[in-house]
Order: C-alpha cells, then sequence, then structure tokens
C-alpha cells in the first residue's frame, strides 16, 4: 500500500474501494486535484507540506487495475484527458463496437469527421484554413463541433481581419480515448503534409479523410455518450 493513506483507521481494501468508488461514479475523468479535494487531503496536512498527490493516486489506480486484471475483469482505470477513467479492455472492444452499432444512434457525418481531423492535427486553425483544405464552405459543420463541445474557439489569428482560431477540446480527448494530443495517430501522410507546405488542397483532403477512418472508433463513443445524455 503506498505511503500517505486515506484515512489511517481504514485498511488498503477499504481505501481502493473509496478510490473505485470515485471514479466510477464520476460522468467525467476525475484527475489527482478533484480526488484529493473530495477527500480533503489538504485539511489533513495541515502544515502545508507538498504532496504529491498524482504519484499517490497513480500507485492505489495500479493496485486496483491489478486486482481486476487478476480477477480478468473486463474493465480497467486507464489515464483520459489528465484524469482517471473506467472503459473496457481492448479484448471485449469488438463485442462492445456490435453493441454500438446495434443502437443506430446518430453519428458523425463523414465530412464532419473530416473537419474535426483538420482541426486536432493542424490547431489553432483558422475557418478560412480549414475551407481552404475541404474546398467547400466549413461554417455549419464548425458550429456543430461547438454544440457538441468537441471544438471550441481559442483566440484570433495575427493577420489581417484577424479570424477566430479553432481547437480540440477536453471533451474531444475524452470521447476519442485520449489522454493528450501527443496520443493522436502518428500518420505519415499527416506528418509530411505539417512538413511540405507546397502539397496540393486535394493531398490535404485525401490524408485528413484517412485520419477521420482512423478517428471512427471515437465516433462510436460519441453514440454512446449521446445515447447516456438523451
Amino acid at each position: 500500500m503506498p505511503e500517505f493513506p486515506i484515512a489511517p483507521e481504514l485498511s488498503a481494501d477499504e481505501q481502493r474501494a473509496i478510490i473505485e468508488a470515485l471514479i466510477f461514479a464520476s460522468d467525467e475523468p476525475m484527475t489527482a486535484a478533484m480526488l484529493a479535494q473530495i477527500l480533503q487531503l489538504d485539511e489533513q496536512n495541515p502544515d502545508g507540506e507538498d504532496q504529491n498527490y498524482t504519484t499517490y493516486f497513480e500507485n492505489i489506480i495500479a493496485e486496483i487495475n491489478a486486482d481486476l486484471a487478476l480477477c480478468a475483469r473486463p474493465y480497467r482505470i486507464v489515464t483520459v484527458a489528465g484524469g482517471y477513467h473506467f472503459a473496457t479492455t481492448a479484448e471485449q472492444g469488438e463485442y462492445v463496437q456490435k453493441l454500438l452499432k446495434a443502437k443506430s444512434r446518430r453519428r458523425l457525418t463523414q465530412a464532419t469527421l473530416e473537419t474535426l481531423a483538420i482541426i486536432s492535427y493542424r490547431q489553432p486553425i483558422s475557418k478560412p484554413e480549414i475551407e481552404s483544405i475541404r474546398g467547400v464552405n466549413s461554417s455549419e459543420i464548425v458550429n456543430s463541433l461547438i454544440e457538441k463541445d468537441l471544438v471550441a474557439i481559442v483566440g484570433r489569428a495575427e493577420v489581417i481581419g484577424r479570424p477566430l482560431l479553432y481547437g480540440t477540446t477536453k471533451e474531444f480527448l475524452r470521447i476519442f480515448g485520449l489522454n493528450a494530443l501527443t496520443d493522436l495517430p502518428k500518420l505519415r501522410e499527416i506528418e509530411e503534409l505539417l512538413q511540405h507546405r507546397q502539397q496540393t488542397a486535394i493531398a490535404q483532403l485525401d490524408a485528413f479523410e484517412e485520419v477521420a477512418r482512423e478517428m471512427d472508433e471515437g465516433n462510436e463513443r460519441i453514440e454512446a455518450h449521446e445515447d447516456v445524455t438523451e
């Protein structure tokens, strides 16, 4: 059991159960800071000493995951969008995907996925830049992504007219099962696009269409998310 227990009077199993219950009950990834606040760890440390809450909770979660693996449970606690969240294991992914497809819920269209892929890899990016790559007006699609909390306005470009700049949100990371933007698929085509600006808009769109296909698994997570919120 890691040092710095939540409550010395509780057993190790009881302490792990508290952490597991909090993460399970939360509808968003629980950060170390959120867990520490709920558990009032700062109040238990009146001297103000610098305690590494992240390391403490990571150790606890590692023990929980070890227990889940030992019992062959089909889920684990994973790090998503900077916090802790339950997710099914890869071995059960095939069956979960079948369940989501069977529900026939709303999906992001191919055009929306392409736009989201462009924003995720080129952010911060302006609407004119998005439309230059796609070759069509993208205002409606960008607005729909903002409504879904997958994209947000992150600033203005330092060019004539100062167009708005767009980027992805923490909800985007959560829905697509990413801890950070660095976890995005490293597609060779995308890296070449960023290094060679002379590529044509058509070549760029083809590459981003491939990214959209890579993101299809996350699209199915959106179906499940909308199903819960309806």
